[in-house]
Protein backbone atom coordinates (compact mmCIF):
# COMPACT_ATOMS: atom_id res chain seq x y z
CA UNK A 1 0.00 0.00 0.00
CA UNK A 2 1.23 3.59 -0.70
CA UNK A 3 2.60 5.17 2.31
CA UNK A 4 0.09 7.71 3.98
CA UNK A 5 1.41 10.76 5.54
CA UNK A 6 0.62 13.78 7.50
CA UNK A 7 2.94 17.02 7.21
CA UNK A 8 4.31 19.70 10.08
CA UNK A 9 2.07 22.01 7.28
CA UNK A 10 -1.17 19.91 7.85
CA UNK A 11 -0.61 20.74 12.24
CA UNK A 12 -0.24 23.96 11.77
CA UNK A 13 -3.32 24.35 9.50
CA UNK A 14 -5.10 22.37 11.81
CA UNK A 15 -3.84 24.60 14.88
CA UNK A 16 -5.14 27.63 12.88
CA UNK A 17 -8.42 26.28 12.29
CA UNK A 18 -9.11 24.62 16.18
CA UNK A 19 -7.67 27.98 17.70
CA UNK A 20 -10.87 29.07 19.90
CA UNK A 21 -12.40 25.63 20.22
CA UNK A 22 -9.81 23.69 21.80
CA UNK A 23 -8.58 24.44 24.89
CA UNK A 24 -4.51 25.31 25.32
CA UNK A 25 -3.82 22.77 27.98
CA UNK A 26 -0.95 23.42 30.31
CA UNK A 27 2.06 22.05 31.19
CA UNK A 28 3.74 20.84 34.68
CA UNK A 29 7.10 20.60 35.84
CA UNK A 30 6.87 17.43 37.89
CA UNK A 31 10.29 16.94 38.48
CA UNK A 32 13.93 18.78 37.14
CA UNK A 33 14.31 17.21 33.93
CA UNK A 34 10.32 16.23 33.45
CA UNK A 35 7.24 17.72 32.11
CA UNK A 36 4.19 16.51 32.20
CA UNK A 37 1.53 17.65 29.15
CA UNK A 38 -2.12 17.35 30.80
CA UNK A 39 -4.44 16.64 27.65
CA UNK A 40 -6.53 15.00 31.10
CA UNK A 41 -7.70 18.64 30.96
CA UNK A 42 -8.80 19.01 26.99
CA UNK A 43 -12.70 19.45 26.44
CA UNK A 44 -13.86 16.22 26.93
CA UNK A 45 -11.14 15.01 28.88
CA UNK A 46 -8.72 13.57 26.35
CA UNK A 47 -6.51 14.76 23.47
CA UNK A 48 -9.26 13.50 21.40
CA UNK A 49 -11.11 16.86 20.52
CA UNK A 50 -8.44 18.22 18.69
CA UNK A 51 -8.92 15.90 15.77
CA UNK A 52 -12.74 15.82 16.41
CA UNK A 53 -12.33 19.74 15.57
CA UNK A 54 -10.08 19.93 12.57
CA UNK A 55 -12.31 17.09 11.00
CA UNK A 56 -15.66 18.38 11.43
CA UNK A 57 -14.59 22.38 10.73
CA UNK A 58 -12.55 21.19 7.97
CA UNK A 59 -15.64 19.27 6.32
CA UNK A 60 -17.66 21.89 6.84
CA UNK A 61 -15.17 24.63 5.22
CA UNK A 62 -15.01 22.02 2.03
CA UNK A 63 -18.68 22.01 1.84
CA UNK A 64 -20.89 21.37 4.75
CA UNK A 65 -22.06 19.23 6.74
CA UNK A 66 -24.40 16.22 6.26
CA UNK A 67 -27.96 16.23 7.81
CA UNK A 68 -26.99 13.23 9.49
CA UNK A 69 -24.39 14.73 11.45
CA UNK A 70 -21.23 12.38 12.62
CA UNK A 71 -20.79 9.34 13.48
CA UNK A 72 -17.84 7.44 15.52
CA UNK A 73 -16.81 4.08 17.02
CA UNK A 74 -14.66 4.51 20.43
CA UNK A 75 -13.47 2.82 23.42
CA UNK A 76 -15.01 6.17 25.39
CA UNK A 77 -12.35 8.91 24.48
CA UNK A 78 -13.03 9.82 21.30
CA UNK A 79 -16.35 9.39 21.31
CA UNK A 80 -16.98 11.78 24.18
CA UNK A 81 -14.56 14.03 22.38
CA UNK A 82 -16.76 13.76 18.68
CA UNK A 83 -19.88 14.28 20.92
CA UNK A 84 -18.45 17.54 23.00
CA UNK A 85 -17.53 19.21 19.00
CA UNK A 86 -20.99 17.93 18.16
CA UNK A 87 -22.49 19.58 20.33
CA UNK A 88 -20.64 22.84 20.68
CA UNK A 89 -20.67 23.08 16.51
CA UNK A 90 -24.86 22.28 17.03
CA UNK A 91 -24.98 18.99 14.94
CA UNK A 92 -25.98 15.40 15.56
CA UNK A 93 -23.72 12.79 16.85
CA UNK A 94 -23.89 8.81 16.99
CA UNK A 95 -21.67 6.76 18.96
CA UNK A 96 -20.86 3.30 18.77
CA UNK A 97 -18.67 2.16 21.44
CA UNK A 98 -17.72 -1.56 22.91
CA UNK A 99 -19.24 -3.19 25.78
CA UNK A 100 -15.59 -3.15 27.57
CA UNK A 101 -16.11 0.80 27.58
CA UNK A 102 -15.98 2.44 31.30
CA UNK A 103 -19.39 3.19 32.75
CA UNK A 104 -18.46 6.35 33.26
CA UNK A 105 -17.54 7.14 29.67
CA UNK A 106 -20.81 6.03 28.62
CA UNK A 107 -22.45 8.35 31.01
CA UNK A 108 -20.57 10.87 29.83
CA UNK A 109 -21.86 10.47 26.07
CA UNK A 110 -25.52 10.00 26.98
CA UNK A 111 -24.49 13.64 29.18
CA UNK A 112 -23.38 15.60 25.90
CA UNK A 113 -26.34 14.37 24.11
CA UNK A 114 -24.67 11.73 21.85
CA UNK A 115 -27.13 8.88 20.52
CA UNK A 116 -24.91 5.97 22.49
CA UNK A 117 -24.99 1.85 20.82
CA UNK A 118 -22.91 -0.25 23.02
CA UNK A 119 -22.07 -3.52 20.74
CA UNK A 120 -18.59 -5.82 20.11
CA UNK A 121 -16.67 -7.00 22.86
CA UNK A 122 -13.91 -4.96 21.54
CA UNK A 123 -13.32 -1.25 19.45
CA UNK A 124 -12.85 -3.46 16.21
CA UNK A 125 -16.15 -4.68 16.62
CA UNK A 126 -17.58 -1.44 17.71
CA UNK A 127 -16.36 0.29 14.27
CA UNK A 128 -17.34 -2.17 11.98
CA UNK A 129 -20.93 -1.38 13.09
CA UNK A 130 -20.21 2.45 12.84
CA UNK A 131 -19.11 1.74 9.44
CA UNK A 132 -22.37 0.30 8.30
CA UNK A 133 -24.43 2.45 9.97
CA UNK A 134 -22.52 5.22 7.98
CA UNK A 135 -23.14 3.87 4.98
CA UNK A 136 -26.68 3.59 5.99
CA UNK A 137 -27.16 7.24 6.89
CA UNK A 138 -24.68 9.46 5.14
CA UNK A 139 -23.00 10.71 8.31
CA UNK A 140 -19.76 11.90 8.51
CA UNK A 141 -17.59 9.43 9.81
CA UNK A 142 -14.73 10.53 12.60
CA UNK A 143 -12.47 7.71 12.84
CA UNK A 144 -10.61 7.48 16.00
CA UNK A 145 -7.13 7.47 14.54
CA UNK A 146 -6.71 6.63 11.15
CA UNK A 147 -7.75 10.26 9.43
CA UNK A 148 -5.35 12.80 8.29
CA UNK A 149 -7.55 15.27 9.31
CA UNK A 150 -8.14 13.52 13.09
CA UNK A 151 -4.23 13.28 13.47
CA UNK A 152 -3.49 16.50 12.00
CA UNK A 153 -5.29 18.07 14.69
CA UNK A 154 -4.02 15.41 17.71
CA UNK A 155 -0.18 16.93 16.60
CA UNK A 156 -1.92 20.40 17.77
CA UNK A 157 -0.28 18.83 20.96
CA UNK A 158 3.36 19.14 20.30
CA UNK A 159 3.39 22.69 18.72
CA UNK A 160 1.79 24.00 22.33
CA UNK A 161 4.51 21.96 24.02
CA UNK A 162 7.77 23.15 21.87
CA UNK A 163 5.70 26.58 22.60
CA UNK A 164 5.46 26.38 26.34
CA UNK A 165 8.93 24.42 27.20
CA UNK A 166 10.87 26.13 24.64
CA UNK A 167 11.90 22.78 23.47
CA UNK A 168 12.42 19.43 24.98
CA UNK A 169 14.57 16.32 23.88
CA UNK A 170 12.07 13.59 23.98
CA UNK A 171 8.54 12.97 24.20
CA UNK A 172 7.01 10.01 25.77
CA UNK A 173 3.62 8.72 23.97
CA UNK A 174 1.09 6.16 24.93
CA UNK A 175 0.14 4.36 21.56
CA UNK A 176 -3.29 2.39 20.98
CA UNK A 177 -4.54 3.16 17.15
CA UNK A 178 -1.67 6.19 17.12
CA UNK A 179 -3.26 8.79 15.98
CA UNK A 180 -1.60 11.03 18.86
CA UNK A 181 1.85 9.74 17.92
CA UNK A 182 1.65 10.06 14.95
CA UNK A 183 0.31 13.61 14.74
CA UNK A 184 3.06 14.54 17.49
CA UNK A 185 5.91 13.03 15.11
CA UNK A 186 4.66 15.12 12.67
CA UNK A 187 4.64 18.14 13.77
CA UNK A 188 7.95 17.88 15.58
CA UNK A 189 9.44 16.76 12.34
CA UNK A 190 12.76 15.88 14.09
CA UNK A 191 12.52 18.56 16.81
CA UNK A 192 12.46 15.68 19.39
CA UNK A 193 12.96 12.35 20.03
CA UNK A 194 9.73 10.49 20.45
CA UNK A 195 8.88 7.21 21.88
CA UNK A 196 5.91 5.23 21.86
CA UNK A 197 4.65 3.61 24.72
CA UNK A 198 2.18 0.81 24.68
CA UNK A 199 1.33 -2.05 27.34
CA UNK A 200 2.24 -5.12 26.98
CA UNK A 201 -0.86 -7.01 26.25
CA UNK A 202 -2.02 -4.48 23.16
CA UNK A 203 1.20 -4.08 21.54
CA UNK A 204 -0.29 -2.64 18.18
CA UNK A 205 2.83 -0.45 17.07
CA UNK A 206 5.75 -2.44 18.33
CA UNK A 207 4.73 -5.42 16.92
CA UNK A 208 3.75 -4.07 13.71
CA UNK A 209 7.39 -2.41 12.99
CA UNK A 210 8.75 -5.70 14.15
CA UNK A 211 6.33 -7.26 10.99
CA UNK A 212 6.77 -4.33 8.49
CA UNK A 213 3.32 -3.73 8.55
CA UNK A 214 0.22 -3.30 10.62
CA UNK A 215 -1.32 -6.63 11.97
CA UNK A 216 -3.84 -7.84 14.24
CA UNK A 217 -2.85 -8.01 18.41
CA UNK A 218 -4.91 -9.25 21.43
CA UNK A 219 -6.45 -6.77 23.29
CA UNK A 220 -6.36 -6.65 27.08
CA UNK A 221 -5.71 -5.25 30.30
CA UNK A 222 -6.40 -1.78 32.54
CA UNK A 223 -5.92 0.08 29.63
CA UNK A 224 -8.06 -1.69 26.77
CA UNK A 225 -10.88 0.97 27.38
CA UNK A 226 -8.93 3.78 25.78
CA UNK A 227 -5.77 2.13 23.82
CA UNK A 228 -7.60 -0.60 22.74
CA UNK A 229 -7.32 -1.38 18.96
CA UNK A 230 -6.47 -4.27 17.86
CA UNK A 231 -4.16 -2.79 14.85
CA UNK A 232 -2.36 0.08 14.71
CA UNK A 233 -3.19 2.63 11.81
CA UNK A 234 -1.96 2.97 8.68
CA UNK A 235 -0.95 6.37 9.43
CA UNK A 236 0.64 6.18 12.64
CA UNK A 237 2.58 2.77 11.16
CA UNK A 238 3.77 5.01 8.33
CA UNK A 239 4.97 8.05 10.07
CA UNK A 240 6.40 6.51 13.18
CA UNK A 241 8.28 4.00 10.98
CA UNK A 242 8.98 6.85 8.40
CA UNK A 243 10.63 8.95 11.57
CA UNK A 244 12.39 6.15 13.03
CA UNK A 245 10.05 6.41 16.45
CA UNK A 246 10.95 3.66 19.08
CA UNK A 247 8.49 1.56 20.64
CA UNK A 248 8.62 0.48 24.71
CA UNK A 249 6.37 -2.08 26.31
CA UNK A 250 5.24 -1.45 30.04
CA UNK A 251 3.49 -3.79 32.28
CA UNK A 252 0.21 -3.21 33.54
CA UNK A 253 1.61 -3.26 37.28
CA UNK A 254 3.42 -0.04 36.09
CA UNK A 255 0.74 1.94 34.68
CA UNK A 256 -1.58 1.58 37.96
CA UNK A 257 1.23 2.23 39.54
CA UNK A 258 1.90 5.26 37.56
CA UNK A 259 -1.94 6.90 37.78
CA UNK A 260 -1.57 6.53 42.06
CA UNK A 261 1.99 8.30 41.73
CA UNK A 262 0.02 10.83 39.00
CA UNK A 263 -2.57 11.61 41.77
CA UNK A 264 0.00 11.52 44.96
CA UNK A 265 2.53 13.84 43.76
CA UNK A 266 0.94 15.86 41.22
CA UNK A 267 -2.92 16.11 42.05
CA UNK A 268 -3.42 14.87 38.32
CA UNK A 269 -6.79 12.64 37.91
CA UNK A 270 -5.59 10.19 34.65
CA UNK A 271 -7.26 7.36 33.35
CA UNK A 272 -4.95 4.29 33.19
CA UNK A 273 -4.17 5.03 29.13
CA UNK A 274 -3.45 8.28 30.21
CA UNK A 275 -0.69 7.50 32.98
CA UNK A 276 1.10 4.35 30.16
CA UNK A 277 3.92 7.31 29.22
CA UNK A 278 4.68 7.91 32.52
CA UNK A 279 5.15 4.65 33.37
CA UNK A 280 7.61 3.70 30.63
CA UNK A 281 9.96 5.79 33.29
CA UNK A 282 8.64 4.25 36.31
CA UNK A 283 9.46 0.79 35.17
CA UNK A 284 12.24 1.56 33.42
CA UNK A 285 11.20 0.84 29.92
CA UNK A 286 12.70 4.07 28.88
CA UNK A 287 16.00 5.65 30.97
CA UNK A 288 16.77 9.17 30.33
CA UNK A 289 20.17 10.52 29.57
CA UNK A 290 21.83 12.87 32.25
CA UNK A 291 20.33 15.91 31.55
CA UNK A 292 17.73 14.77 29.26
CA UNK A 293 14.82 16.84 29.38
CA UNK A 294 11.55 14.93 29.05
CA UNK A 295 7.92 15.63 28.48
CA UNK A 296 5.26 13.04 29.17
CA UNK A 297 1.85 13.32 27.65
CA UNK A 298 -1.17 12.57 30.02
CA UNK A 299 -3.60 11.73 27.52
CA UNK A 300 -6.94 11.05 29.13
CA UNK A 301 -8.41 12.01 32.81
CA UNK A 302 -12.12 10.20 32.39
CA UNK A 303 -11.91 7.97 35.14
CA UNK A 304 -13.71 7.54 38.39
CA UNK A 305 -12.15 10.02 41.00
CA UNK A 306 -13.09 7.53 43.72
CA UNK A 307 -10.82 4.97 42.21
CA UNK A 308 -7.59 6.95 42.77
CA UNK A 309 -6.39 7.10 46.47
Amino acid sequence: MPRVSVSIGDVERAAARIAGYARRTPVLEAAPGLVLKLESTQHAGSFKARGGFNRVLAAREAGGLPEAGVIAASGGNHGLAVAYVARALGVRAEIFVPTVSSPVKVAGLRALGAEVTQTGAIYAEAYEASAKRAAETGALEIHAYDQPEVVAGQGTVALELLEQTGGVDTVLVAVGGGGLVAGITAALGGRARVVAVEPELIPTLNRALAAGGPVRVGVGGVGADALGASRIGRIAYDVASAAGVESVLVPDGAIVEARRELWRSCRVAAEHAGAAALAALRCGAYVPSPGERVAVVVCGGNTDPATLA
